[in-house]
């Protein structure tokens, strides 16, 4: 028995003969031919406020949260897990920065201590699953309350004000001597740790075992993948991606927030299965959950400025998820006949 992953970051398993249909390399395509057409669609409705480079500057802004946070689901997906408690672990890194921060902490200090505790959240979920045979849905689950309990009981229920400083300008808009960045600092960030995800998954051996436990957990436990080493592993890489998600939803608020975060977890998953990303587990791709995210910021602009109710938003966005996972599904029937 053997296995035959991806060596690109993008779907997975090869087809018969070990060729790559045009389709798996690609998947990313649909996704963006979507945004693209959306922001087009929503151009012509609003060409005065929507169309402008100020406006796509703030989505990109808007985006870099769920963006971050997007690039670690995208590794636990095609692992073939989920974690649903991803939004209390950004809850509870903007508590940890603004209590170190009004403590007195440097602010680089209070932010590596943030992602550290996003970092070990992750490593406990992760230990959890393995140890405890425990499905991810499950772990994760009870986990969501266990982190959001902990972020209210160490802000003792209230907002956190913290000192300004050079983080509250990392998603902040740039002040005309910094226009030269095109982008806030944030950003950018978010556009390089993407770039470190796609070649972590698409050209490492470590990447190649994630691929192949989402593929088929039996088979690479029999090619001698380390199944337990490399599950810790992912849901650690996450959650230390989600504490740097904590950091930009903490620049973007400027104070600790127990409560923010609220239905965080399920706009990132819908990334990251819009952008091609399988719950089946096996496929996925950093550059399609970007996409996916994004995406999901210009419904909600677009929607916005044409001055429909948020209500609406909703609708618009929940039917988008149905419909790329129900197309996921058909896809696989079609492989599965096929093959």
């Amino acid at each position: 028995m053997s296995i035959t992953p991806t060596t690109n970051g993008l779907p997975a398993p090869a087809r018969a003969g070990g060729r790559w249909s045009w389709r798996d390399r690609y998947g990313w395509l649909g996704p963006l031919a979507a945004l693209v057409a959306l922001y087009v669609v929503f151009s012509l409705l609003q060409p005065d406020t929507f169309a402008t480079a100020g406006n796509m500057k703030t989505m990109l802004r808007q985006t870099a949260v769920v963006g971050m946070a997007a690039l670690g689901m995208t590794l636990v997906i095609v692992l073939g897990g989920i974690d649903l408690s991803i939004g209390s672990m950004v809850a509870l890194v903007t508590v940890v920065v603004a209590s170190l921060l009004q403590a007195g902490w440097a602010p680089a200090a209070a932010a590596l201590a943030g992602i550290a505790v996003g970092g070990l959240c992750g490593f406990t979920n992760g230990l959890l699953i393995t140890s405890l045979r425990v499905t991810p849905f499950i772990v994760t689950l009870g986990a969501l309350g266990i982190i959001r309990g902990a972020a209210k009981g160490l802000a003792h229920e209230q907002k956190i004000d913290a000192p300004l400083s050079w983080l509250n300008e990392l998603v902040a808009e740039l002040p005309r001597n910094l226009s030269w960045m095109v982008l806030p600092p944030g950003v950018w960030l978010t556009l390089l740790a993407a770039a470190a995800a796609a070649v972590l998954l698409g050209f490492t051996r470590f990447g190649r075992h994630v691929v192949a436990i989402g593929s088929n957990e039996s088979a690479a436990r029999l090619c001698g993948v380390r199944i337990t080493r490399t599950k810790i592993a992912v849901y650690t890489l996450q959650a230390t991606l989600a504490g740097v998600a904590g950091v930009l939803q903490f620049s973007r608020l400027t104070v600790g927030d127990p409560t923010v975060g609220l239905g965080l977890e399920l706009d990132v998953i819908a990334a990251v299965v819009i952008g091609g990303g399988s719950l089946s587990g096996g496929e996925g791709s950093i550059l399609g959950s970007l996409i996916g995210a994004m995406l999901m910021t210009v419904i909600r602009t677009g929607c916005t400025h044409a001055g429909l109710p948020i209500w609406v938003q909703e609708i618009i966005t929940g039917s988008i998820i149905v419909l790329a996972v129900a197309i996921d599904r058909l896809r696989h029937r079609k492989n599965d006949v096929t093959s």
